[in-house]
């Protein structure tokens, strides 16, 4: 019982975040897309900030659409069906394809391909030709 009103809560609470990121900060965020509770997105250039259908932010990720010391403002697009793991970057100005999977703290510098793995510092393909379900799960 406890554990159902905790899901309950926390759909609101996920519905309360969208509606304000899209709806206050203008972000691009598909419906369907999840962002955990402590995923951190870039609230100075909230209008680049792209997020496709079906991707998952995990906690501790931080989305960048701005660059303090070069002063840019730019769009950062995360594809469909993607995983951005925990505490990973994604660096202003990227474009992340359809269906990829960033691993735990990477640092995204370059843009990534559709249907691939990427890890590290920088972030380089481990892995390509994959495919991921919802939520960049990844289908074997």
């Amino acid at each position: 019982m406890l554990v159902k009103i905790r899901n309950i809560i926390r759909c609101i609470v996920i519905a309360i975040k969208h509606f304000i990121y899209c709806s206050l900060y203008k972000m691009d965020i598909d419906k369907s897309a999840r962002l955990s509770f402590g995923a951190k997105l870039d609230k100075t250039y909230p209008i680049g900030l792209h997020i496709g259908a079906e991707s998952y932010i995990a906690s501790g990720a931080v989305v960048f659409t701005h660059d303090f010391t070069r002063d840019i403002h730019c769009h950062t697009y995360i594809g469909k069906g993607c995983f951005i793991g925990a505490n990973s970057i994604i660096m202003p100005g990227i474009r992340i394809g359809d269906q990829v999977i960033v691993g735990s703290g990477a640092v995204v510098t370059k843009d990534v391909p559709s249907n691939c793995i990427v890890a590290g510092n920088p972030a380089r393909i481990i892995k390509e030709n994959i495919q991921t379900k919802r939520f960049g799960q990844l289908v074997n």
